[in-house]
């Protein structure tokens, strides 16, 4: 095994700097001295934000102090008492090497059982460089939590944001106003709002990018979450994931499931399901939304609205979608404010508005999504909802986004600004 890690740290230093890596927006510190935690789905392209700080990291210090290891490549089926010989391996190596300016970048470290009991030892006894990346939000979380609290920053990466997917595609989106250029943008807005986000979707061609998203689902499903977690109801779980997709963007109710999985004469508990539910936002494929209550049990007793990924996996997976914009422009909208930061619950009290931001407790912003106001109720609707949010609030400001629509109105001394969501996601508004 040993000489299995001298031929990957050779033959990855040997072919520096990596080529075709292109910059994301999140910002990862390169001398922060604590363990970077990378986590977000497979395919986000975190192995290429982590190629992208290494190019970086070459205009300050030589390739040989600069190790990558990927621990999902085939040549690595390794338990954690086989970590050791990686530092033997780098060591016999570098003979020489006395400095402590060593970068270690260990991708998909999660599938090494007892891999943080190794990454503390280099911590305190080799580099304070380390970066590490998991397709687990928990096993990560949960592990470096106990393990190594106070020596770590978590950052998380998900597919492009709109931003970012026309730096990808050399889109120019700077010009808001030329018309030609506003159309291009609307034109890409609207295969971004289909298609979704992942980076690979970027270089491949447009027949294989189905089949692409539909792999990445394959694999979520079936190394992720049905090895991972071993298990046997394999119905039951596809029938739930299936649900889920078809609830995207609304409020769901695990009973309901259960109760027409017990129709159809599956046999499953309840507890079950919900163990279905944490393994599938473990792994990123859907992210769960509270309702807004000061009661924190309340909030988690009540109906729950659900979001997925990727909106583009949404139309490789279920066709039910591939029309309902309203729908897809929701779960795009939640994705951007989730990459941003925010803390994001819904409001359903005798009123409804679709994204109630907070950080760290403090109310930021409240926005409302409708793919058209066009409708004379269903603006009504919308501004009714925004409006007692913002009194529930006590805020003076809102957002509503849509497809292409703008205006700004001033209503009881409150400003409602309508955005399109393309000028949105691109901070041009």
């Amino acid at each position: 095994m040993k000489e299995i890690f001298k031929t990957i740290i050779s033959d990855f230093q040997n072919i520096l700097p990596m080529k075709d890596v292109k910059q994301r927006d999140i910002q990862i510190p390169l001398d922060s001295k604590k363990i970077i935690s990378l986590t977000g789905p497979r395919r986000s392209g975190k192995t290429y934000l982590f190629y992208f700080l290494i190019n970086q990291l070459l205009k300050k210090v030589p390739a040989n102090q600069i190790i990558y290891i990927n621990f999902e490549d085939e040549r690595l089926n390794i338990g954690s008492e086989h970590l050791q010989l990686l530092l033997e391996a780098y060591f016999e190596l570098n003979p020489k090497i006395t400095t402590t300016d060593i970068y270690f970048f260990f991708d998909e470290i999660q599938v090494v059982p007892g891999w943080e009991k190794f990454v503390r030892r280099i911590y305190d006894t080799v580099s304070k460089h380390i970066f590490i990346t998991g397709s687990s939000a928990k096993m990560l979380d949960q592990e470096i939590a106990s393990s190594l609290r106070g020596r770590h920053l978590v950052y998380h990466l998900y597919p492009l944001s709109f931003k970012e997917y026309c730096n990808f595609n050399e889109i120019e989106h700077h010009d808001i106003y030329s018309t030609r250029k506003r159309a291009l943008l609307l034109n890409q807005f609207n295969y971004y709002l289909q298609n979704g986000g992942f980076p690979e979707l970027s270089f491949i061609q447009p027949e294989l990018r189905l089949k692409t998203l539909q792999s990445y689902f394959d694999v979520m499903i079936f190394r992720d979450i049905i090895e991972r977690y071993g298990i046997r109801q394999i119905v039951s779980l596809k029938y739930f994931i299936k649900k889920l997709f078809e609830s995207i963007s609304s409020e769901f109710s695990i009973n309901k499931i259960y109760n027409e999985l017990k129709s159809m004469g599956i046999r499953i508990t309840r507890d079950r399901l919900y163990d279905f539910l944490d393994y599938v936002t473990d792994v990123f494929l859907f992210f769960v939304t509270y309702p807004y209550q000061k009661s924190l049990v309340k909030s988690q007793m009540s109906n729950k609205k659900i979001y997925a990924i990727d909106n583009g996996l949404v139309n490789a997976v279920t066709f039910s979608f591939s029309n309902d914009y309203g729908k897809l422009l929701e779960n795009m909208m939640f994705l951007h404010l989730l990459r941003n930061g925010n803390e994001i619950f819904f409001i359903k009290n005798g009123f409804e508005c679709d994204f109630i931001l907070f950080d760290r407790d403090q109310i930021k912003k409240v926005v409302q999504v409708s793919y058209s106001l066009s409708n004379i109720k269903t603006k009504k609707r919308e501004l009714q909802g925004l409006l007692k949010a913002m009194d529930f609030f006590g805020i003076d400001h809102g957002q509503i986004i849509t497809y292409n629509e703008k205006e700004e109105l001033t209503i009881n001394e409150k400003t409602i600004r309508i955005t399109p969501a393309w000028l949105y996601l691109l901070n041009a508004d």
